[in-house]
């Protein structure tokens, strides 16, 4: 399997397990950056992720417009260009309504921070955006390259975005690591406001903690190659999951 190959097999594979784990439905989605041309990348159809197949796979650029293919495109696949456009270090981007999520994102002065070990890779800021700020009243939905881009300045260099009344874009430097981030992310909002409704103060994890957590990791590291093996099978795609040669032991 070539590197193209590759992407486009565990872009399917990241499709099915974000619609398992219950972060998307219907809606929401996932793209990869070409591994060839960062000036592309891959998401699906318009079509829920659970469905998705190979063949359901568009090339677009960075402005979001798919290459050479006249099938629907999702309407918010801009959320997906802008991020890539300016974050050279992303390689994969997810955006989702993840019930547990969207609380964070309208309950002004209750930020959303990691507070389970898992957690961690949502950083220790995870910024708001409103779209009405800039652009008024809208549907909420990301709509064009403008809105995509308002969006990324906010989520700056931050690994996640919480969109008011909407849902949430994550960005990762691989496919697996933005997955397993867009998981645990929902977990950690339900473990922080079911501490919440405990009383008292909530310990978040320290700054340290979160490096600690980040340093030295990998994609295939036996502890997220666990997960991303776990999950892909659960789902279904455990025939599907092949590691890189260069990453085999």
């Amino acid at each position: 399997m070539n590197a193209l190959d590759r992407v486009i097999n565990d872009l399917v594979i990241a499709n099915r397990i974000l619609a398992k784990e219950d972060v998307v439905d219907a809606y929401g989605h996932v793209s990869i950056r070409h591994p060839d041309n960062p000036k592309r990348f891959f998401l699906a159809r318009s079509l829920a992720p659970e469905l998705i197949t190979k063949d359901d796979i568009i090339e677009h650029d960075l402005e979001s417009q798919p290459v050479k293919d006249t099938r629907q495109p999702y309407l918010e696949r801009f959320i997906h260009g802008a991020i890539f456009e300016s974050r050279p270090d992303v390689m994969a981007v997810v955006h989702a309504h993840a019930e547990d999520t969207l609380p964070f994102g309208i309950a002004n002065g209750t930020p959303l921070r990691p507070v389970i070990h898992s957690g961690s890779f949502i950083g220790a800021h995870v910024p708001v955006w409103d779209i009405a700020d800039r652009f008024g009243d809208t549907n909420l939905l990301v709509a064009n390259v403008e809105q995509g881009r308002d969006l990324a300045k906010t989520l700056g260099s931050n690994n996640v975005a919480l969109m008011r009344g909407h849902g949430f874009a994550a960005a990762g430097r691989s496919l697996i690591e933005v997955v397993r981030m867009s998981v645990y992310l929902p977990r950690n909002a339900r473990a922080l406001s079911r501490a919440r409704d405990l009383g008292g103060d909530i310990t978040y994890l320290r700054q340290g903690e979160i490096d600690a957590r980040n340093r030295g990791y990998s994609p295939y590291s036996p502890e997220t190659w666990r997960a991303w093996e776990y999950w892909a099978n659960k789902c279904g795609c455990g025939h599907m999951v092949t590691k890189p040669d260069t990453e085999k032991k």
